[in-house]
């Protein structure tokens, strides 16, 4: 199947630059989240799953013979730091974080989830199991967001109505 080879190779390309892009944004979070610690320390863990994926990503390419693309990349980048800019001048950056996180998350999810049956419909089953185990992994950290959304809506509403000043944050 030439043409599945290459959009598996195109997509690979597409996932690192979204693994580049999850590093710009996480690490712009977490500096910022201070007064949210358990929101901080699961990102903090998330940013570390993120790097391996990155590079696990990056052997996936090697393997296949294909480089990473440095356009994609630095356009993700680019894309996160605008994101992180606006962060800093929302009253609710708590809440927007969390809003992004999971909608970053499900793109991941389906992103993996096709290039595994891509990768699969191609015979490059190696890649097509990398594709499963790293869309576990945005499945866990989906479902964590998904179960303190609660907590952390709840938290900052409540330091809001105190005049918190670090309900933002």
């Amino acid at each position: 199947m030439p043409d599945a080879k290459k959009y598996v190779d195109q997509w690979l390309r597409d996932a690192h630059a979204m693994e580049k892009q999850a590093e710009t944004i996480l690490q712009g979070q977490i500096d910022r989240l201070e007064h949210y610690p358990e929101l901080s320390e699961r990102m903090k863990a998330h940013l570390k799953e993120t790097e391996s994926q990155r590079e696990r990503l990056e052997a996936c390419l090697e393997r296949r013979g294909i480089s990473t693309s440095g356009i994609k990349d630095a356009s993700a980048q680019f894309t996160a730091m605008m994101q992180n800019l606006s962060g800093v001048f929302a009253g609710d950056e708590v809440v927007k974080a969390l809003l992004a996180s999971y909608a970053f998350e499900s793109m991941e999810i389906a992103s993996y989830r096709i290039l595994s049956e891509a990768a699969a419909a191609e015979g490059d089953h190696e890649t097509a199991d990398l594709c499963k185990e790293l869309c576990k992994e945005e499945e866990a950290m989906a479902d964590w967001l998904k179960e303190h959304t609660h907590n952390i809506t709840t938290a900052f509403l409540g330091r809001v109505e105190s005049e918190d000043a670090v309900a933002k944050r």
